[in-house]
This record gives C-alpha cells, structure tokens and sequence, in this order.
C-alpha cells in the first residue's frame, strides 16, 4: 500500500514542478519574471521555461488597448460656471516593467490625473467655449497624460469628453438666449428677403423702362424712316410726273395744250368766285380775262380744224 502512496506523491511533485517550469503566455500579455526578488526579464507570448521556486511571474500586463471610464466631477469655467463633466480614456500598455515598477497603481494614477488635467484646461475656457472646443479639451488632457503616463510604461491614446452638464438655471438661460438668436436670425432673413424683393421690383421697372425707350426709339426710327420713303416716293413721282409734262411740252402742239389747260382753270376758278356770296369779284384787268378766253378759243378751233383735216385724209385714203 506504501508505493502506490509514493507514486502518488511523485506523480503531484512532478507536475508542480512542472506548472512551475513551464509558463505558457497568451497572445497580447506580457508577463514579468522576478528571480529570487528581483526583475530578470518579460515573457512573451508562447511557451517558456523557467526556474521552479527561483523564478516567479509577479505581474501580468494586458497589452490591448483598455477603456477607462473617469468619473463624472464639477469643474469650474473661466466665468464662474459650474459643469459637470464624465469622460472616458483609452491606453495601452508599452512597457510592462515601468508599469510594474513605476507606479503601485498606474490606472487610479491615470484616473486622478486626468481628472485634475480636466479641471485645468475647463477652467482656461469660458461656458460657451466649452461646448465648442471639445477637441482642444480632449487634446490638451492627452497630451498632458501621455507626457506624465511615459514614466509608468503607459501611452494615452485619446480622451473623449461623454457629457457636459450645465446647471438647470444656466440650461435655461442657454435656451432663451438659443431661441432669441433663432427669431433674430429668421426677422434679418425677413428684411434680407423684402431688401431683395425690392431690388428685383426697381430692377424689373428699371429694365421694363429701357426696354419701352427701346421700343419707342425704334418706333419712331421706323416711322421716320416710312415718312422719308414716303416723301421720297412722292417727290420721285411728281419729277417724273414733271419730267413728262416738260416732255409734253416740248413735243409739237404741248404748248397750245398748256395754254387751254391754263385758261380752262382760271375761267373756271374765276367762276367759282363769282359764286361764293352776294359780292361779284371783276378781274383788274379785264383784257387779260378777254385775251384768255381769245386763245383758248383760238387753240380749241385750231384743234378741231386739225382733227376735220385728219378725217378727210382719212377718207382720202380710204
């Protein structure tokens, strides 16, 4: 009953010594080694062998980038306003001897100065900016982390601000003055839309004008134009009508015609006078009446002569 007991024994002891032997580390962990006390080096992922009972794994590092949620504190701006402010840290481990040696808590050291770096720079700002420079806030806190986080083997990848709370009364007051600026902006949007109606009214009127000048201009160019062609008309119609009376004239007997055309009209006009009233209008010079009246009876019984001699000439021939 004694050597399955020894056995036994054996059996545990062996593989104690080898759990302490063999140290087998996941991926993205670092592992650091103590040998009799004190730092002798990091395990990396992968089996490794080390010295039972001499060599002991004192810390364990996770090398993935780690979430921090930091706690929702009061900050205080620079015009005396109180926020109440919650973020959240990313940060990865870069050197795990720093981390295991450098600080006794490196993620509340972390924690707490970010916290007071956060007061820092809100209280650098006014209420308004606040709200507007979340990227210098989140800024200014990492590169004061990373900067102080290097002596703990830590990188401090980035802060988000999740929150920032005004008191109820400045909330309010925020409101009031957001829906103020909203009327302000819609009544100069108004203005701006009657300014701009105007300008297009005194535009169009302003153009509508030219144009009717334009078409009055025009239709006073054409009808000049229409007057001239015309007048030119007429005038080219009476040279020519005058052309072929001079042209009558001189050709044989064109100016007895001239002669009883003109004593025609001037008996005729003198009779027409003679009938407007009870009044008798007697030409001055009654021989000139007389020697009108001569020649055209002259010329008409020349003219008939004429016209008897072509008859008989014509029988004649006949």
């Amino acid at each position: 009953m004694q050597v399955p007991v020894v056995g036994l024994i054996l059996l545990v002891i062996v593989i104690v010594l080898i759990s302490k032997t063999v140290k087998i580390v996941p991926q993205q962990h670092a592992w650091v080694l103590e040998r009799l006390g004190r730092y002798h080096g990091t395990l990396t992922p992968g089996l490794t062998i080390v010295l039972p009972f001499i060599d002991r794994v004192a810390y364990k590092h996770v090398l993935k980038e780690i979430p921090l949620d930091v706690p929702s504190q009061i900050c205080i701006t620079r015009d005396n306003t109180q926020l109440q402010v919650d973020g959240v840290l990313y940060f990865q481990v870069t050197d795990p001897m720093k981390a295991s040696y450098g600080s006794s808590n490196f993620v509340f050291a972390i924690t707490q100065l970010s916290q007071t770096t956060l007061r820092s720079v809100i209280g650098k700002l006014e209420l308004d900016k606040t709200f507007e420079e979340r990227d210098f806030i989140n800024h200014s806190v990492v590169s004061s982390l990373d900067e102080a986080a290097s002596n703990w083997g830590v990188k401090v990848l980035r802060y988000e601000i999740k929150d920032l709370t005004p008191p109820k009364e400045i909330l309010h007051a925020m409101q009031a003055q957001i829906t103020a600026e909203r009327e302000k902006r819609a009544l100069i949007a108004a203005s701006e839309g009657r300014k701009q109606e105007q300008i297009n009214l005194a535009a169009g009127a302003r153009e509508a004008a030219i144009q009717k000048s334009e078409g009055e201009k025009q239709a006073a160019i054409n009808q000049a134009q229409g007057q001239a062609a015309a007048i030119l008309a007429v005038a080219e119609a009476n040279a020519t009508a005058i052309q072929k009376i001079g042209n009558s004239i001189q050709a044989q007997g064109g100016m007895d015609a001239v002669n009883l055309k003109v004593a025609e009209q001037y008996v005729t006009a003198f009779g027409n006078l003679a009938k407007q009233g009870n009044t008798l209008i007697v030409p001055g010079n009654m021989s000139d009446l007389s020697s009108m009246i001569a020649s055209a009876l002259t010329i008409v019984n020349r003219t008939g002569m004429k016209e008897t001699q072509m008859t008989r000439d014509t029988a004649k021939g006949a």
